[in-house]
């Protein structure tokens, strides 16, 4: 069972504050209260210089050669492009945060590893919540994979397969399977209790 990765929004406030934030989990109507906090996150994690990308929602192994995933949800958005916005010393606009909450859509991003260069071609991703299947309005897929650290070892290749999901399609909240079914083959799984995102 995959474990949860440390949640790097929450880290950014420990770092700063010693203590942590409450998880902002999948809001889907967040308070102005939360979007401020979801924002200043973002702009001080310039501060500490910490990526853009380590402000994510991480999922699955912390090892480069191993699967892994995040989540882009409406509060992890706002972070995110806060980030960017700060590394060039400005901040979003309320246009942009709106254009961030008017989104109807998840995006489940997942890394996966294969033996060829097309092994994530047609790719699939489902989301498992109890006896519910939830599946994807649309997935995206690498149709050349990279290659890794270790080819000709393997792993050999690396690829992404992004699932978009419906907000009113799934629970927020819930303990949640994620399956990722690779075209050659198989399925990459991941475990992931939704209420503990940031």
């Amino acid at each position: 069972m995959k474990r949860l990765v440390a949640l790097s929004g929450a880290l950014v406030v420990i770092l700063l504050n010693g203590s942590p934030c409450k998880s902002f989990a999948i809001e889907l109507a967040p308070t102005k209260r939360q979007i401020d906090e979801a924002i200043e996150v973002g702009l001080q994690a310039v501060k500490i210089r910490m990526p853009p990308n380590r402000l994510y929602a991480w999922f699955g192994s912390e090892h480069e050669l191993e699967p892994k995933g995040f989540l882009m949800t409406k509060m992890n958005g706002l972070t995110v492009m806060a980030s960017h916005f700060g590394l060039r010393g400005e901040e979003p606009s309320q246009a942009d945060i709106d254009r961030i909450l008017a989104e109807e859509i998840m995006l489940v991003s997942v890394t996966i590893f294969g033996s060829t260069p097309t092994f994530a071609r047609n790719s699939y991703i489902v989301l498992k919540q109890g006896d519910k299947l939830v599946k994807p309005v649309k997935v995206r897929f690498d149709g050349v994979g990279h290659r890794t650290k270790a080819w000709p070892n393997p792993p050999r290749y690396r690829a992404k397969v992004i699932g978009s999901f419906r907000y009113d399609a799934f629970d927020p909240t819930a303990k949640t399977t994620i399956f990722v079914f690779p075209s050659e083959g198989g399925e990459v799984v991941f475990y992931v209790d939704f209420s503990r995102i940031p």
